[in-house]
C-alpha cells in the first residue's frame, strides 16, 4: 500500500512538472478542467505541508517532498 501511494505521488509531481512546463508557473487552481484530480492533489499537498509544521504524524509530507516541491516553485499558501 504505501508503495502505491508513493507511486500516486510521484505521478502526480510529473504531472505537476509537466503544468509548469506548460504554463510557466505552478498555481493549478483547485478546480482545473484539464486535470481535476492536480488541482485537489495541489490543495492535499498544502494540507499536508500543514500538518508537516505541527509535527502531525499523520502527515504524509516528507523533507524530500518539500525539496521537491519547492524546485518547482509551488506556492504554499495562496494569496488573494
Amino acid at each position: 500500500w504505501e508503495c502505491y501511494k508513493s507511486h500516486s505521488w510521484e505521478k502526480s509531481y510529473e504531472e505537476l512538472v509537466n503544468f509548469v512546463k506548460e504554463f510557466g508557473h505552478a498555481r493549478v487552481p483547485e478546480k482545473f478542467p484539464q486535470n481535476p484530480r492536480l488541482g485537489m492533489w495541489m490543495v492535499i499537498q498544502r494540507r499536508s505541508f500543514e500538518m508537516y509544521l505541527k509535527d502531525s504524524s499523520s502527515s504524509s509530507m516528507t523533507a524530500d517532498r518539500i525539496l521537491l516541491l519547492n524546485k518547482v516553485g509551488f506556492e504554499w499558501v495562496l494569496r488573494g
